[in-house]
């Protein structure tokens, strides 16, 4: 009987034991589960870097690229170059040459609106008084400018805030004019020819409006 109750109270004993040692083990195997910070990670960790703005560049103005004209020329651009920073030659001549050819085919199409638009005053109604003798005759203009050939500046000057510069342009033309019933009277669609025309624009360097206007045409 003594014996009986001996293995009963070791078997207690044990049965005690093993839970203590499950009990400290499962905790600790818990813990190992954790994620362990890592050396060179920071538990304080900020929320977000902030980088100091990078101060934009400042592009000097690019300098006036004159090549091959004559020294008023030159002198004339530069005059205008100062007295207005936004002016450009190189995207004034692409300017002046979609000018060219606006006006032109403005004219042979009678479209005043475009004219209007392009033209000063007495360039305008100039352009008007032909087209209205035109249209009075019955006669109508089948004109295509081919290409351009040449733009060159020819005259550049500055009065007062007043900037003009003179342009010559040199195109091919495929030029015809037919009367009221359609046939031709005269040139040929065939045979281009050679313009030479000089184109004064102008525009006030202190106009808030960055477009130049047309006010003078003569024959290169």
């Amino acid at each position: 009987m003594c014996l009986v109750l001996e293995i009963v109270l070791l078997a207690m004993v044990a049965a005690f034991l093993g839970l203590r040692l499950y009990s400290v083990l499962g905790r600790r195997a818990e813990h190992e589960e954790e994620s362990v910070p890592q050396r060179f990670e920071s538990e304080d960790k900020p929320a977000g870097i902030v980088r100091p703005a990078q101060a934009t560049p400042v592009v000097p103005a690019r300098p006036v690229e004159l090549e091959g004209v004559m020294p008023a020329v030159e002198r004339g651009i530069r005059e205008i170059a100062a007295a207005d920073s936004r002016f450009n030659l190189a995207q004034f001549l692409e300017g002046a040459r979609g000018a060219y050819q606006m006006v032109l085919e403005a004219f042979w199409n009678g479209d005043r609106e475009t004219l209007r638009e392009l033209c000063d005053d007495d360039v305008y109604a100039g352009f008007v008084a032909a087209i209205e003798a035109r249209e009075a005759a019955g006669e109508t203009l089948d004109n295509t400018l081919i290409r351009i050939e040449e733009t060159r500046i020819h005259s550049a000057s500055l009065d007062g805030r007043m900037a003009r510069i003179a342009v010559l342009f040199v195109a091919d033309i495929a030029a015809v004019t037919r009367d009221k019933d359609g046939n031709v009277i005269a040139g040929s669609l065939d045979d281009a020819i050679e313009s030479r025309d000089v184109w004064t624009f102008s525009r006030n360097t202190s106009a808030r409006d960055p477009n130049w206007l047309l006010d003078e045409t003569d024959e290169g």
